[in-house]
C-alpha cells in the first residue's frame, strides 16, 4: 500500500469537514471521515467518495478521549496507510448568550471539544509524522474561527476564546515541529453556511449577518475546503504558523 496522501479529518460528516473530505478525495487523498455520533452523514460522505472512484472510510471516535483518539489513528495506519495530513475540524458552540450567563458545565463542554480534541489529535499526528519519531513529515491544519479575532460579544465569547486557544496552539506547535518535517497552519472561517448555527439557536444567522459583510454574503463550506487543501499541499511547502481568514473581508 502506498503511503502518499492519507488524510484524517475530524468531524467530517457535515459542513466544512465534509466539503474538505470530498475535495481531498478529488485530489487523490485517501480519506478518513471521523465522526462522533452522526453515522448516517459520515456514511453518506464515504459513499460519495467511493462512488467517484476514491478511497475513504468512516471511523466513529470521540476525539476528546485519549483512548479513542489512539484507536482512530491506529485504524488510519492499518486501513489507509501512513498519515500525511490532519485537519482538526471537529468543534462545537452552544446557545447565544452573554458571558455573565455562562456556567461551568457549558465552559467545560466548549473547552473539551474545541481545545482538548485538537490537542490530542495533533499529538497523535506528530508522533506519526515527525522525523524525530522516524516519520516522513506531514501537515496539520486547524480549523479556527474569525471569532478568535472579534470576540463574538453577546453571542459566543466562550467559543471565541476557545478558538483563540487553538490559534495559540497553532503558533506554538508550528514552531515546535518546524524542523521535524511538519507544517502547522490554521484557517479562520467567518460566516459560513453550515448547520453549526442551529446549535447556537439561530439556524439562519448567516442570512441575517452575511449582507453586512464587506463581500455582502456568507461563505460556502467548499470555499473553506479549498483553503485547507492549499495549506496541506506542496504548493504551501514554505508556509507554517500561518493563519488564513476565509471571512468575506471581516
Amino acid at each position: 500500500m502506498s503511503d502518499e496522501n492519507v488524510i484524517l479529518i475530524t468531524g467530517a460528516g457535515r459542513g466544512i469537514g465534509a466539503a474538505t473530505a470530498l475535495l481531498a478525495a478529488e485530489r487523490g487523498y485517501r480519506v478518513c471521515v471521523n465522526y462522533r455520533s452522526d453515522e448516517a452523514s459520515a456514511a453518506s460522505v464515504v459513499e460519495r467518495i467511493t462512488a467517484s472512484g476514491g478511497t475513504a472510510l468512516a471511523v466513529r471516535a470521540d476525539v476528546t478521549r485519549t483512548a479513542e483518539v489512539e484507536r482512530l489513528f491506529d485504524t488510519v495506519d492499518r486501513e489507509l496507510g501512513t498519515l500525511t495530513s490532519l485537519v482538526n475540524n471537529a468543534g462545537t458552540l452552544e446557545k447565544q448568550c452573554r458571558l455573565e450567563d455562562l456556567d461551568e458545565e457549558r465552559l467545560a463542554r466548549i473547552w473539551t471539544a474545541n481545545i482538548t480534541g485538537p490537542f490530542l489529535c495533533a499529538g497523535a499526528a506528530v508522533r506519526r509524522m515527525s522525523t524525530r519519531h522516524g516519520g516522513k513529515g506531514g501537515a496539520i491544519v486547524n480549523v479556527s474561527s474569525a471569532a478568535s479575532r472579534i470576540g463574538s460579544p453577546n453571542e459566543y465569547v466562550d467559543y471565541a476564546a476557545s478558538k483563540g486557544a487553538l490559534d495559540t496552539m497553532t503558533t506554538g506547535l508550528s514552531l515546535e515541529v518546524a524542523a521535524e518535517g511538519i507544517r502547522v497552519n490554521a484557517v479562520r472561517p467567518g460566516l459560513i453556511h453550515t448547520e453549526i448555527h442551529a446549535l447556537g439557536g439561530e439556524p439562519r444567522r448567516v442570512d441575517r449577518v452575511g449582507p453586512q459583510l464587506p463581500m455582502r454574503r456568507g461563505g460556502q463550506p467548499e470555499e473553506v475546503a479549498e483553503t485547507i487543501l492549499y495549506l496541506l499541499s506542496p504548493v504551501a511547502s514554505y508556509v507554517t504558523g500561518a493563519f488564513i481568514d476565509v471571512a468575506g473581508g471581516r
